[in-house]
């Protein structure tokens, strides 16, 4: 069996220190060295077939260079593009992540974040937490730095990266008012999800805004964010002696959700009851009549998630608590529409 290529045989071949080599294959390292030399370097490495030992180097620099990465549904088109956000940062940097699905249960979150400690990551990007993560403390307890992705939760001292709910909220609420509607109804979130609860309130708030009363009947929590639970929710409304001419749904699985069920009760979309979520997927445009929603940039939060956690691994002791707000952007296709004319409460 040929023996494994070291550090000091790139540097006979190169005629650089051992600790020249180090820093030009170390890609956070390799900013005080020379392009010539770092190019030099890499080509002679790859060309004698250097494969670097992370697990020796994890035991000098007590660093796995991995990143847990925990998701809660695998299946919806929100969270790969952020997954590939996250990795597009950490890969040339030196790191892997270690993707684990917690299917929305807490119980598997609890025991995937065991398996993610017990491999020693670096930290984690959490895009799955609820609000009362009580095991977050075995994060606290053993110093790993975790940023919380699309997701808040209610703790002081833990940075996150979310998107502009209140305003996604508003300028669908704007959509709809500005079409006719004020029976407007709104599918929630889960309330043991932060999105959940923070859209719930811009909800609330843009009626208030614009002067549209709320019926309580008018607003269903859902207990998922999937395509049954807006089924489920959008079958509560229109079973109500005065049902809405408009339904904002706390994302785009509800969304989905409602417009199938008007499909089953004989209604259309838009021209009976208009609909509109939040996240935005390519494919909405191909799905009739075209979701209007909120388009958010998934692989931007993922980056910007990836960058705030690698800060905080190298400056563990950075007293400074981000929290970042993303923008969002307003994507309009044809699921809106006037209101039928009976269903018109204010002249316009």
């Amino acid at each position: 069996m040929p023996r494994a290529v070291t550090l000091k045989d790139i540097a006979r071949e190169t005629g650089v220190h051992v600790s020249t080599v180090s820093r030009a294959l170390d890609p956070r390292a390799r900013d005080s060295l020379t392009v010539e030399v770092v190019k030099k370097v890499n080509e002679t490495a790859q060309r004698l077939g250097y494969r670097p030992n992370r697990l020796a180097a994890g035991l000098r620099t007590k660093r796995t260079r991995t990143v847990g990465l925990i998701i809660p549904d695998i299946t919806n088109p929100l969270f790969p593009p952020i997954v590939r956000g996250v990795e597009s940062i950490l890969e040339p940097l030196g790191y892997v992540s270690i993707i684990v699905n917690t299917d929305g249960r807490q119980d598997r979150e609890r025991s995937q974040m065991q398996v993610l400690l017990e491999h020693g990551v670096d930290g984690v990007v959490h895009a799955a937490m609820e609000r009362d993560a009580s095991h977050y403390t075995d994060l606290q307890d053993r110093n790993v730095p975790i940023v919380t992705v699309n997701r808040r939760l209610d703790v002081d001292g833990l940075p996150s990266v979310v998107n502009d709910d209140a305003e996604g909220i508003h300028e669908m609420f704007r959509l709809l008012y500005e079409a006719g509607h004020r029976r407007i109804a709104h599918i929630a979130g889960p309330p043991t999800i932060s999105t959940g609860v923070e859209r719930l309130a811009a909800f609330r708030e843009a009626a208030k805004a614009f002067g549209v009363s709320v019926p309580d009947a008018y607003i269903v929590e859902s207990e998922k964010f999937l395509f049954e639970e807006g089924h489920r929710c959008a079958a509560k409304l229109m079973a109500l002696a005065d049902p809405p001419t408009a339904i904002l749904a706390a994302n785009d699985g509800l969304a989905l959700g409602a417009i199938q069920l008007l499909r089953d009760r004989g209604l259309g979309c838009p021209e009976d009851v208009s609909v509109t979520g939040f996240n935005n997927s390519d494919v909405l445009s191909l799905v009739p009549p075209g979701l209007t929603t909120v388009g958010v940039d998934k692989t931007g939060i993922g980056k910007a998630s990836a960058t705030l956690l690698i800060s905080r691994i190298d400056n563990p002791e950075d007293p400074e608590t981000p929290h970042l707000v993303q923008p969002i952007e307003v994507v309009i296709r044809g699921s809106i529409a006037p209101p039928p004319r009976a269903g018109r409460q204010d002249p316009l």
